[in-house]
């Protein structure tokens, strides 16, 4: 028996509230259970509670059992002075005030269900499972499932706002700045987010918006400022670069010591930096304000034309500096496009509207239903288990529930291992 569900069964009354008694015989009618304490102190401030003929105002302590009041040495801590209330589910021992008060206590175990206690069993088992609820998560009600889904979303997006907001402070508050340094994090994808990144944060947007009308300048700056421009490379595209790039750092006194190194292992060619540091140049010397134009599109058709930014032409037959390969134009794929508005421009819409105290939600909602589902092994085998993603509202959702809840043995703070315990009442 863990605290946890003894709290969730006094938060939620599931038990069987008709009849509850004291240790002493004294019927106890339930107000109201007070509001769920996470942090020191009692469990449940505030609570109403009738215990006879007396009406109560006060906290409520939950315990597996009562002398773990002793054990947790809440006798000698001033916070708990006001309890009306001793929630356990084994009573083993009078608890007392320090006036010598005994103070009430009501032992959860008489008023719970079987089956309520059998399915916290099942559910907690220790068996080897992915998850805990594997075995019931088929049978979870769609209604339930697409609302948890759904908040769980929101959720996830409230926590991406957190490093926008960081960033937000960072930039002064220039919010086309944090926007580039979003895009450029998510140019980099999983293995060089990272150093695109840090590349980002080196350098001023200023200069970006300064050099936005010359495509060489800004593929210059973005390569020395990434340390891909330190070789002895003999071809005059690179030599071209370099030199723009010694101009610029000396102008406006750049500096790349710090940025993370850029990596080319494990990556397919069409996502080697050198592509989509050339595509990030591009879109920027293609758009003028491309944070205007990403809070005013709604629809994915919208952003796929707004993205739709191929390399430079000298990489239509390189993939690095130094070897040709086959001819082929490195256009911004619309599955790439995709990642973005998921991890970059769907985030960025969202905190922004919060900052300015806008409401988007469902503006927002119906965007990342437009987009289809990712495909990674946590979608993968939610989907096994019960088909349920089918965009990437849904995708993300699941990476929100595995990650911070399934993983954390969370499943009673979870929508669906509420379902499991309540079972059909």
């Amino acid at each position: 028996m863990q605290e946890d569900f003894l709290h969730y069964i006094w938060q939620y009354k599931k038990f069987d509230i008709s009849k509850l008694t004291t240790d002493a015989g004294d019927l106890v009618s339930v107000v109201s259970v007070g509001a769920y304490n996470q942090n020191s102190g009692p469990d449940f401030f505030n609570a109403q509670l009738k215990i006879g003929e007396q009406l109560w105002a006060g906290n409520v302590e939950i315990h597996v059992k009562s002398s773990d009041w002793y054990l947790h040495h809440h006798e000698t801590d001033k916070n708990y002075d006001n309890v009306i209330l001793h929630v356990v589910w084994e009573h083993d021992t009078n608890i007392y005030r320090k006036d010598n008060s005994v103070i009430p206590t009501l032992e959860l175990k008489p008023y719970v269900s079987k089956e309520a206690l059998n399915n916290y069993e099942k559910l907690f088992s220790k068996s080897q499972k992915w998850i805990n609820c594997e075995h019931d998560f088929s049978g979870i009600d769609e209604f339930t499932l697409n609302n948890w889904l759904e908040r769980l979303y929101f959720e996830r997006l409230e926590s991406k706002s957190e490093q926008i907001n960081r960033l937000l402070i960072d930039s002064k508050n220039d919010w086309e700045a944090v926007l580039f340094k979003m895009l450029a994090k998510n140019f980099g994808l999983k293995v060089n987010g990272d150093a695109f990144l840090s590349m980002a944060n080196s350098v001023d947007f200023s200069i970006v918006r300064k050099l936005q009308n010359n495509k060489m300048a800004l593929e210059a700056l973005f390569f020395g400022q990434s340390g891909l421009l330190e070789d002895d490379v003999q071809e005059p595209y690179y030599l071209d670069l370099k030199q723009e790039y010694q101009y610029l750092s000396h102008k406006f006194k750049l500096s790349n010591q710090g940025v993370v190194p850029i990596q080319f292992f494990r990556l397919r060619p069409p996502n080697f930096p050198t592509i989509r540091l050339s595509q990030l140049a591009n879109l920027y010397h293609q758009n003028q304000n491309v944070f205007s134009n990403v809070i005013a599109l709604q629809s994915k058709d919208a952003f796929y034309d707004l993205f739709s930014v191929k390399a430079s032409a000298f990489w239509e037959t390189h993939y690095t500096f130094s070897k040709a390969s086959k001819p082929s134009k490195k256009m911004v794929t619309k599955a790439f496009i995709d990642l973005l508005l998921i991890n970059t421009i769907i985030p960025v819409k969202f905190a922004y509207a919060n900052h300015v105290g806008k409401h988007i939600d469902d503006a927002i909602v119906t965007l990342v239903q437009e987009i289809a589902s990712e495909k990674n092994s946590i979608v993968d085998k939610f989907n096994s288990l019960k088909k349920v993603s089918t965009s990437a509202l849904q995708s993300q959702a699941l990476l929100q529930l595995k990650n911070n809840y399934c993983d954390k043995n969370k499943c009673l703070q979870c929508a669906i291992g509420s379902e499991i315990l309540t079972g059909n009442d």
